[in-house]
């Protein structure tokens, strides 16, 4: 086992390159000042870029960790969710909930306008597309990051997170993951007796996301196509990364941690739209099967579907020569060594808003970019895979200079993919589509 860790230490170095050699970087940021918390006190001023549920949700853990936490600012896209958001929130928390109407920001350049107002904090949870971009902006003006998973869409997009990554080391700043599994009590036992050879050597892995259908919000006759688009983001490659990046990246990132983020060598798999077909779901999959394939012989299955009326499970499993690990929340071990974690005693988003905050207070911020990269990395790996039939190694997926984005950013540019006579868009199709 130990062999095993050492070598899978030496692939990690070669995906660390990428961001320059990050030890290094920590070390110069021990005893580094920043300027933490608003006019010399203790309160933190946190600002929300994205003002859907995800993001309501985010910001309720962060104050209800820290009373000196404050919502300050909002950004949104549209005006009706942030106002909806911010009412939903003064409702709820009252007190920590400060955000007065010059410091709501609506439209595309919103969350430069959130980074001016004075924040400590920006929580970003816009659609993954955004998250470079934000990431990037905050880091520059030398904001703390809290990131909602997944970093990017596409590798030049995980390149940008490595490189803001980069330099919130050098600035001495927060970049905190949305990948808050690893910030479960319950993960962190199990990865440990993982590690130190609870199940002996890893054979395989299993991490299955099979749900039904999620919201839809319609389309209005007065919204332009890029409108209709980035409000129903899920639906669509270039905003969402298709499900595979936006919602099995969590079991993506618990594969790489196991992996002590050594990445493959390469995936293939397989996908398509076989029952969410109408032209109102965009361009995205509704299943995909990826197989990645690692130097050591160990391979990490990874299934996911959404699709109505099916068999449905969210578990995941690795397989050892001497045992095996269930669960997804709550662990059990079992073979040589028998083990049960119990249930989750707190929520992990909670831990990672007061470990976050108390690494900003002790002026040991954590860094979290390469890891949150690495797994965003492994799920874009794995689309590229089943929207092109092909099988597609780890350097070819992480060089890749495609972008998937628009060449403007108004209510009136026009989308990366568009509608046909038919009314549906284009989507992948696999042996077809170049994703290289």
């Amino acid at each position: 086992m130990k062999e095993k860790m050492e070598s899978r230490k030496i692939s990690r170095r070669r995906f660390l390159k990428t961001s320059a050699n990050a030890a290094s970087l920590a070390a110069l940021s021990v005893g580094m000042q920043t300027k933490l918390y608003a006019a010399g006190s203790d309160i933190i001023r946190i600002g929300l870029v994205g003002c859907g549920g995800r993001g309501a949700g985010a910001v309720v853990s962060a104050l209800s960790v820290n009373r000196n936490a404050k919502l300050t600012a909002m950004a949104e896209a549209f005006g009706d969710r942030l106002q909806n958001t911010r009412k939903s929130l003064k409702n709820r928390m009252k007190d920590q909930v400060a955000v007065d109407d010059d410091h709501c920001f609506t439209g595309f350049d919103g969350y430069r306008k959130l980074i001016a107002s004075g924040i400590d904090v920006a929580i970003l949870v816009s659609p993954p597309h955004f998250r470079p971009i934000h990431a990037e902006a905050c880091i520059n003006a030398g904001v703390h990051v809290f990131a909602e998973k997944p970093m990017a869409v596409d590798a030049p997009g995980v390149r940008r997170i490595l490189a803001a990554g980069k330099k919130a080391r050098r600035k001495n700043l927060s970049f905190v993951s949305g990948f808050e599994t690893r910030y479960g009590g319950n993960s962190r036992k199990a990865m440990s007796r993982l590690h130190n050879g609870a199940i002996g050597k890893i054979i395989s892995i299993e991490g299955i996301y099979n749900i039904g259908y999620l919201w839809h919000r319609g389309r209005q006759p007065d919204w332009t196509e890029m409108e209709f688009q980035l409000r129903n983001w899920y639906y669509f490659t270039w905003l969402s990364g298709d499900h595979i990046v936006e919602q099995h990246v969590h079991q993506m990132d618990m594969a790489s941690w196991i992996m002590l983020e050594e990445p493959p060598l390469h995936a293939w798999g397989m996908g398509g739209r076989q029952v969410r077909t109408d032209p109102k779901y965009g361009d995205i999959f509704d299943h995909h099967t990826v197989v990645y394939e690692y130097a050591d012989g160990v391979r990490f299955y990874a299934f996911c579907r959404q699709q109505a009326n099916c068999f449905n499970r969210v578990s995941f499993m690795v397989q050892g020569s001497k045992g095996r690990m269930t669960g997804w929340g709550r662990y059990i071990i079992e073979g040589e060594t028998s083990w049960d974690s119990g249930r989750q005693r707190e929520h992990p988003e909670l831990t990672t808003f007061k470990e976050m905050f108390a690494g900003m207070r002790a002026g040991k911020p954590i860094n979290d970019s390469v890891a949150m990269a690495r797994s965003t990395m492994l799920a874009i790996l794995g689309r590229m895979a089943t929207h092109s039939g092909q099988g597609i190694t780890w350097e070819q997926a992480l060089q890749s200079k495609k972008v998937l984005a628009p060449k403007r950013y108004t209510w009136d540019a026009v989308p990366p993919v568009l509608p046909g006579q038919d009314g549906k868009y284009p989507h992948p199709i696999p042996g077809k589509t170049k994703v290289l």
